[in-house]
C-alpha cells in the first residue's frame, strides 16, 4: 500500500475517534459542573480538561472564561482549534475524500453525512440539554463509522491502518482522561458520599464502563478499582491494556522491513499492561505512570508515521 494512502486512512480513523473522545471528555465535565460547588471549583475543572488535551495556551488566546458555555463552544465549534469536534470531523472527511476509491460506498457516505450534519450545528443548539444530546450524537456517529468499517471493508491493510489509528488515539485519550479526572476526584475532598459516587460513576460512564464495572466487581466504586479497570483489564474495550494489545497485533499484520523496533516497543507496552499490577502502579505514582505512558504512545505514533505513513516533519 502507498504510504500516502495508508496515512489518509490512519488519520481519518484517528480524527473520528478523537471527535468521540472529545465529546466524552466534555460530557463528563459538563455533568460534573452541574453538581453544587463553588465557581472556583468549576473553573479548575475546565482548566484541567483543557490542560490535559494540551489546549490551555490556545484557549487563553481566545480570552474566554473557564465556564461550561465558553469551553464547550471552543471544543465543539471553533474552527481555529485543531482538536475541536468541528475540526476533527472536517479533517476526517477530507482524509476520506482523498482515498474515496479505497473506501466502500457505505463508509464514505457515513463519513460525509456526518460532516454535513456537523456543519448545521450552532451555539444555540448546545445550550442546556442540547449539549448532552449533541455529545451522544457524536458518539453514535463514531460507533456507526467503526461498525460500517468492520462490516463492509475488506480485511486487508486498509482496514488494519484504520483500526491502528483508532486504537492508538483511544489509548492516548483514555490515559489523559483518567489522569485529569483521577487527580481531580481523588483531591476533591467531598464528604458527601452520594456526590462522590456520582462523580466516579460519571467518569465510568464517560468511557462506557459503568455497566462493565458492575459486572466485573459487583461492589462499591473505589478509585483503585476504577483505575484497574481502565488500565489493566484486557476485556474492557477502552482500557489501555485492550488498546495496546490491538495496536501490537495490528503492527504485526502490517509489518515491513523497517518496523521491527516499532513492533517491539508496542509489544513491550502491551506486555507491561498484561502482566502489570495496579498496586505497583499506585506505588510508583499514577500521575507519573500515566504521563510516561502518554509519552510512549506519542513516540509510537511518531515511529508508525516514519515506518509506514508520511513522515512527520
Amino acid at each position: 500500500m502507498l504510504s500516502r494512502t495508508a496515512d489518509h486512512l490512519f488519520w481519518m480513523a484517528r480524527y473520528i475517534e478523537r471527535a468521540e473522545n472529545v465529546a466524552r471528555m466534555l460530557d463528563v465535565n459538563y455533568r460534573m459542573s452541574l453538581l453544587p460547588q463553588s465557581d472556583a471549583a468549576v473553573e479548575r475543572q475546565w482548566r484541567a480538561a483543557l490542560d490535559t488535551m494540551g489546549l490551555l495556551d490556545l484557549y487563553k488566546e481566545t480570552g474566554g472564561a473557564y465556564a461550561p458555555t465558553d469551553v464547550i463552544r471552543f471544543m465543539v465549534l471553533d474552527r481555529n482549534n485543531p482538536s475541536s469536534i468541528f475540526s476533527c470531523l472536517r479533517s476526517a472527511r477530507e482524509n476520506a475524500h482523498a482515498v474515496r476509491g479505497t473506501l466502500t460506498s457505505e463508509l464514505w457516505e457515513t463519513t460525509n453525512s456526518t460532516w454535513i450534519a456537523m456543519r448545521s450545528f450552532s451555539q444555540a443548539g448546545l445550550e442546556g440539554d442540547g449539549a448532552s444530546e449533541f455529545f451522544e450524537w457524536v458518539k453514535f456517529r463514531s460507533h456507526l463509522s467503526r461498525g460500517v468499517s468492520v462490516g463492509t471493508m475488506l480485511r486487508d491493510e486498509s482496514l488494519h491502518f484504520m483500526r491502528l489509528g483508532t486504537f492508538l488515539e483511544r489509548a492516548d485519550s483514555t490515559a489523559r482522561l483518567l489522569d485529569v479526572k483521577f487527580n481531580e476526584l481523588s483531591n476533591s475532598g467531598r464528604a458527601d458520599e452520594a456526590a462522590e459516587y456520582y462523580e466516579w460513576s460519571a467518569l465510568l460512564r464517560s468511557v462506557s464502563a459503568f455497566e462493565i464495572f458492575r459486572k466485573v466487581y459487583r461492589d462499591s466504586i473505589t478509585p483503585s478499582r476504577v483505575a484497574e479497570l481502565l488500565i489493566l483489564h484486557r476485556d474492557m474495550p477502552r482500557s489501555l491494556a485492550s488498546c495496546m494489545e490491538e495496536v501490537h497485533e495490528l503492527l504485526q499484520k502490517v509489518a515491513n522491513q523497517r518496523s521491527a523496533e516499532t513492533e517491539r516497543r508496542a509489544g513491550e507496552i502491551a506486555a507491561s499492561l498484561r502482566f502489570g499490577r495496579i498496586e505497583d502502579i499506585f506505588e510508583d505514582g499514577l500521575h507519573d505512570w500515566l504521563t510516561t505512558f502518554i509519552e510512549r504512545v506519542a513516540d509510537l505514533g511518531g515511529r508508525i508515521s516514519n515506518d509506514f505513513l508520511v513522515p512527520v516533519n
